[in-house]
């Protein structure tokens, strides 16, 4: 079974969490995905924010941005669409 390390799954954790870990991945892998649903896509956006704008002298940036939905069940049993998000964040390579 291989982890995902190159994934990171938004939830509710305070925002500057996830830029840490986030720039962690980072410093070992070329890119980092940011995931998240739901109400927590606005976070998912602010964390690849704050990397891209905060750090421009490291040299990161914002790569491929997926968005769609899943359907999911609910507590009372009925099915309903939940949106997603997806958003690459990648070390620039410098030549």
């Amino acid at each position: 079974m291989s982890e995902n390390r190159d994934v990171i799954f938004i939830g509710k954790k305070p925002l500057m969490a996830y830029v840490t870990s986030t720039l962690i991945q980072l410093a070992n892998l070329p890119s980092v995905h940011i995931k998240a649903r739901g109400l927590s896509i606005g976070r998912a956006v602010d964390v690849a924010q704050i990397i891209s704008r905060k750090t421009e002298n490291a040299g990161y940036s914002i790569g491929q941005i997926k968005i769609g939905s899943e359907q999911l069940e609910s507590k009372d049993g009925k099915s309903r669409n939940v949106s997603t998000i997806e958003i690459e964040v990648k070390r620039n390579t410098s030549s």
